[in-house]
């Protein structure tokens, strides 16, 4: 019924014994808990397109763009600065658009703000928007609820009631 534990017993003397086959060790064991997932990852930094470069096509990333070339395309991007020296021909589209240079085309952005050196021409489409003294901009402004869902320039028609037969 009991049985003698082994623990306090010599080992098998050399010989005596047959060895018999090891069990296979246990793999690293993985903690219960994954902390790894559960801290937030470090934020990459904005990627910068510097004053020399000049882009012909869009871009696209759901990350930080400072854009300080020339960029001809469209732009989406989650944070989009642009730079003094920056020119953007194309359409750019974000959560929070700080210009501080030229863009032509359509601006669609969360939050828009257009600095003392902004000069956009285009139309501007927004949630909120902070417009500062000596920024040039021509054309139009609209606030939407969400800037940036597709085809937003334009407020959907409203539907006729279906007809309805006695």
């Amino acid at each position: 019924m009991f049985s003698k534990s082994r623990i306090n017993e010599p080992g098998p003397k050399a010989g005596t014994e047959t060895e018999q086959p090891k069990a296979p060790e246990p793999a690293a064991t993985k903690p219960a808990f994954d902390y790894s997932a559960s801290t937030p990852k470090a934020k990459p930094p904005a990627s910068v397109l510097s004053s020399d470069l000049t882009i012909t096509g869009n871009i696209k990333t759901t990350g930080d763009i400072q854009v300080e070339g020339v960029v001809d395309g469209d732009i989406r991007a989650h944070l989009l600065t642009v730079g003094e020296s920056a020119t953007i021909k194309g359409e750019i589209v974000a959560d929070d658009i700080v210009v501080n240079g030229r863009v032509i085309g359509r601006v669609r952005g969360l939050k828009v703000r257009l600095t003392s050196t902004a000069r956009v021409e285009g139309d501007i489409i927004h949630k909120t928007i902070a417009i500062e003294s000596g920024a040039h901009f021509e054309g139009s402004v609209q606030r939407q609820e969400d800037p940036l869902a597709q085809g937003s320039s334009k407020p959907a028609a409203p539907k006729p009631a279906p007809a309805t037969a006695n």
